[in-house]
């Protein structure tokens, strides 16, 4: 087990939910680790990206905006 693997494992169970119900697809684990590179450097602090990623995860559990139409936003205030 690989130490997200690990994490995420105990990340599970301390909430009380299935290791399954956090697992990222690849293409989602790609375009958040993407949106944490645009991040921090278009930002210029490295700070932001766990940050930016963080109310991501916030805006998409809310059930109001899906990661593909808040990544179009993200990419296209900062030109990326």
């Amino acid at each position: 087990m690989d130490w997200l693997e690990e994490m995420t494992a105990a990340i599970a169970e301390a909430a009380g939910l299935e290791s399954a119900e956090l697992q990222l697809p690849v293409a989602v684990r790609d375009e958040i680790l993407d949106l944490a590179r645009i991040a921090s450097h278009a930002s210029g602090e490295r700070i932001n990206a766990p940050l930016l990623c963080y109310a991501l995860g916030i805006a998409v559990a809310s059930g109001r905006a899906d990661l593909e139409a808040l990544a179009r936003t993200i990419r296209s205030r900062t030109n990326a």
